[in-house]
């Protein structure tokens, strides 16, 4: 029996990425005097790193740009990427980035019919919550009942870490879960902890290896702009909803 839906938040939640991170990275590389600017294919490539403090590592140690001279480059990053958020959540505010279609219906059918919600992310708290009070309302935070995200866990995804956390920390089984995800990244996490997962796919992930996934859809659909199936069992109608998900499961 479906117990728990775990939600991965950027990309799957909303198109957060390319109108959302990637601006509040550039907004945060000008703030610091930086000549740095990610574009929509470079962002695209950096995605591939999971986490912003690393994905800013990563720029450095791989495009080589102009870095100040600082005692301790772990420290200046973390500080880089605090400004980044402060940014990326005023874009939240602003109303700048609406959740993707089918995501406020499912989660309204789960807390009606009890299934229980979690958030499985490696962005940080500060961005969930953001997202969640400037689309949902303000205490939408409170409707999930584990917020796993950012640094929490050792190793962020493709490692499985968050999903044996979450598991753990409700004491379900695997079996009794079902993760969305939007990336190989998170298929590979999802599944190294035997969390069965669907995708939604976006314009950074379109292209990416899903094997594993028991399902690949265009997004979670709604009444009037069904989603397209990509790979897998189609549901009825094009939306992706709860009798959909314990189908899923049963099989």
């Amino acid at each position: 029996m479906l117990q728990a839906i775990l939600f991965d938040v950027d990309g799957t939640m909303a198109d957060t990425e390319r109108d959302g991170h990637r601006v509040a990275f550039n907004l945060a590389f000008r703030e610091a005097g930086l000549d740095w600017h990610w574009d929509v294919p470079t962002y695209g490539e950096l995605l591939a790193v999971t986490g912003g403090k690393e994905r800013i590592r990563y720029f450095i140690d791989s495009w080589a740009p102009e870095v100040p001279d600082v005692d301790d480059l772990t420290v200046w990053i973390a500080g880089l990427h605090k400004a980044k958020t402060a940014h990326y959540l005023e874009l939240l505010r602003q109303g700048e980035i609406p959740l993707r279609p089918g995501v406020a219906r499912l989660i309204a059918e789960a807390r009606q019919a009890g299934v229980r919600l979690a958030i499985t992310t490696t962005t940080t708290p500060e961005n969930v919550t953001g997202l969640l009070k400037a689309t949902l309302g303000d205490d939408s935070p409170d409707w999930f009942e584990l917020i796993a995200a950012g640094d929490i866990v050792p190793a962020k995804k493709p490692a499985a870490d968050i999903y044996h956390y979450t598991l753990e920390q409700m004491n379900l089984s695997a079996n009794e879960t079902i993760a969305l995800e939007d990336s190989a990244n998170g298929v590979r996490s999802a599944r190294d902890a035997d969390v069965p997962v669907i995708v939604t796919v976006n314009d950074y992930t379109a292209g990416d290896d899903f094997d594993g996934a028991i399902a690949v859809h265009t997004d979670l659909g709604e009444p009037n702009e069904p989603a397209e199936t990509l790979a897998g069992p189609a549901p009825e109608h094009g939306v992706i909803d709860l009798g959909y998900l314990k189908g899923l499961l049963e099989r």
